[in-house]
Formats: structure tokens, sequence, C-alpha cells
């Protein structure tokens, strides 16, 4: 651009450019490097210079063809908006009135983004657009939102894409760079480009005592899985005095005689917990001569959650749903026995004496891999003998008639 520089003996710099020289205007200040160091200069010239040879053309609006207009705004907008904006407006043309002009438009919006078109036609020769990116910006969200074949849009917030803040008093200043990458071509004695150096430096400042509005997305995590662990868990089994199971015989009301066939009102339930989530899953009850629940002769009542389908009297399980009333009512579970005495297995006599009864039970969460309900069948199959062992350490109850 014919700008030369010469250092005095006195140290001070003498900067000679001819009127008809690049890049300056009335009053402009720039950086210039020499020898090892950069300068800053201001330079105050009263005569009208010449543009820049890579300037843009005079009229940056009307020197964009329909066709290669990006829009700059959503329809409908005002010419004072758009203008307002730093675009161009035009009334004739319904798809895109306002549109950005054949230069750079950067803007600071209000809710926190920088947003910056780049024509190809900024400088000449025009600028390879595939070429431009921020300087530090390498995620997804520093790419650009809209491309043509004359121009290129970036939006970001502007804490994203390598955004520096810098605060000066109230005012709070954020500043990015976009650059255009150079073809050079190397050969043995020389490299030479044919790309014009295009480097934007953009800086937006805010007041850090006004009010912005602030976009806040929450994006919750998913509930953990459950865990599975030993721990304490309190079950209680019970004896109903009725159908409905209004009332419970206690303590002092054992031992309950009841005559063979009659009806035994059975109910498990979990204590101390408040989870609506747990379900209380029975596997294994079975009735012995004692409270020893390993003693023999043992008759089973639930196998694997399911009436014994060895009985000629089977249990029945009870459903207890949200008509119970209670406010777990997953935390329950009914089933009804018909009265029954043990036999001495040589000489076929009832024995005399109390029958207890004994569960092994867990609580459950119900998921996609486990639905915490038994699927028992529902027509009697062929009698058979159980198959099934009484983990000692397992949870077992046991009441008495």
């Amino acid at each position: 651009c014919g700008v030369l520089l010469s250092r005095k003996q006195d140290g001070s710099m003498i900067v000679t450019a001819p009127y008809t020289g690049c890049f300056f205007v009335k009053k402009v200040e720039h950086t210039l490097l020499y020898g090892s160091k950069w300068w800053r200069v201001r330079l105050t010239l009263t005569f009208l210079l010449s543009p820049a040879l890579d300037a843009p053309i005079n009229n940056v609006c009307t020197a964009v063809l329909r066709p290669d207009r990006l829009p700059c705004a959503t329809p409908p907008v005002s010419q004072e908006a758009c203008e307002g904006k730093g675009c161009c407006y035009s009334l004739g043309d319904p798809v895109a009135p306002c549109y950005y002009g054949n230069t750079v438009t950067a803007q600071c919006t209000t809710d926190g983004q920088f947003s910056i078109a780049v024509s190809r036609d900024v400088t000449l020769p025009p600028l390879i657009l595939d070429s431009i990116h921020l300087v530090s910006g390498h995620g997804s969200s520093c790419i650009p939102v809209a491309k043509s074949n004359t121009f290129v849009l970036y939006r970001f917030p502007l804490s994203a894409c390598g955004t520096t803040f810098q605060g000066a008093g109230d005012q709070g200043v954020y500043e990015n760079q976009l650059v255009a990458d150079r073809d050079v071509r190397s050969w043995s004695t020389g490299s030479v480009t044919r790309d014009s150096t295009f480097r934007l430096h953009v800086s937006c400042s805010y007041s850090t005592g006004d009010f912005l509005p602030l976009n806040v997305q929450v994006f919750t995590l998913p509930p953990p899985p459950p865990a599975t662990q030993y721990g304490p868990l309190t079950l209680e089994l019970r004896i109903a005095t009725d159908q409905q199971y209004s009332r419970y015989y206690v303590n002092s009301d054992y031992p309950v005689v009841k005559l063979l066939r009659d009806p035994v009102y059975m109910e498990v339930r979990i204590l101390q917990r408040t989870d609506p989530n747990l379900v209380l899953v029975l596997h294994q009850c079975w009735a012995t001569p004692s409270t020893n629940p390993m003693q023999q002769p043992q008759w089973p009542i639930l196998v694997d959650g399911c009436p014994y389908t060895g009985d000629n009297y089977q249990t029945e399980l009870i459903p207890v749903g949200a008509a119970s009333g209670l406010q777990f009512p997953s935390h329950y579970q009914h089933f009804i026995i018909s009265t029954f005495t043990f036999v001495d297995f040589a000489s076929q006599k009832a024995l005399s004496g109390p029958v207890y009864f004994h569960c092994s039970a867990s609580a459950c969460v119900p998921s996609a891999m486990e639905s915490c309900i038994a699927h028992c069948p529902k027509t009697r199959g062929k009698s058979y003998m159980p198959n099934f062992r009484i983990s000692p350490e397992a949870p077992c109850l046991h009441n008495h008639l």
C-alpha cells in the first residue's frame, strides 16, 4: 500500500504514506509491524483519500443480487428496525426484505449472542468462504449457522467459542476474532499466495448494571437405577378375623381354633417403609408343626409366589389394590388358606398340636426387566410334589393356629 517506515536518530518513527494509499480515511489508527516490534500509529489527514484497493464497493445494498440475499431478520420487519441492525431494506422483496449488505455485519444481541455475517466480496480478490473460521472456536456451536455462495453467518453465545471477557468499570467487554486461512504455495526458492488477508476483531460491550434476558436450559439427569443390597427389611405375617381384613388377631388370641376347611385369612406386609415404588413379593410360604421353619413335616402353601397345585384345596391369592384403602397397597399380600392338620406319614393318623406358618419374601422395584409380579397358572395342573429349598438367611415369618 506504499507505506514506508523509518527511524530517526532520536528514536522516533517517520511514517510516509501517499494520499492514494490503502486503508486511510480522515482519522485512522493502525498497528504496523516494523522490524520485530508492533507500532501503533495514529494519522490525521485533511485530504479525501482514494478507497482501499480491497475495500467493498460503495453501495453495499444494491450490490447484493436478490438470489444471493441472506435474511437479516424474519419478516414482517420495519425499515427502521432492519437498518437498526445494520442491514439493508428492500420493500419490494417479499422473501427477504431485510438482508445483509455486501460487507461485514456484526451484531451484539440482547439475549447474549454474537451475530457476524461476512460477504465474500468484502475483499478483492473475493474471500474463500470455506476458509473463514473463529480463531479459538472448535465446538459444534462455533460453525456457521447459514452459508450461501456469497455470505457466511456465525451466531454463537458470548460465553462460547473462545470469547474472552474483560471488565472495565461498569462495562463488560466480550471479544472474539474471525480469520480467513490463505492458500500458500511453496517452492524451493519461495512461496506465493493469491488469497486476501482477512482478520476481523469483534467486541460487544454491555453495561454491568443492565438487566438482560437470560435463556436457561435445564437438562435433568435420569433417575439412578435402583441399588440392590443387603439391609434390614421388617416384614409381618398376621391373620385377619374376616375376609375384609378389617381386624386382626393379636398375641393374646393365639392359638386360634379352626375347623378343618375353615378359611384362614393371611396377610404379609412391609413395615416402616414409605416408598410407593416398593412391591412386596412372596416367594415361598409353608407350614410346619412347630416354630422351627426347617422342621419336617412341611406343607407348601405358595411355591414361587403361586398356590401349590398339588393341594386339592388350593390357596387363593387376593389382589390388594387402591380400593383397599391402604396407603401403600403394593406393600401388602393377602391370601386365604383352607384349614388342615398334619398326618403322620407312617400311620396316616392326624397329628395333634398347632400348625405354624412361614413365608420368605422380598421387596422389589418394578423395571423394564422385572415386573415384580408372579405369573401363576390359571387352571389346576397335575398334582406334583414341590421342589423348593428354604434358605435360613431368607426373612422367615411365622404365625400359628
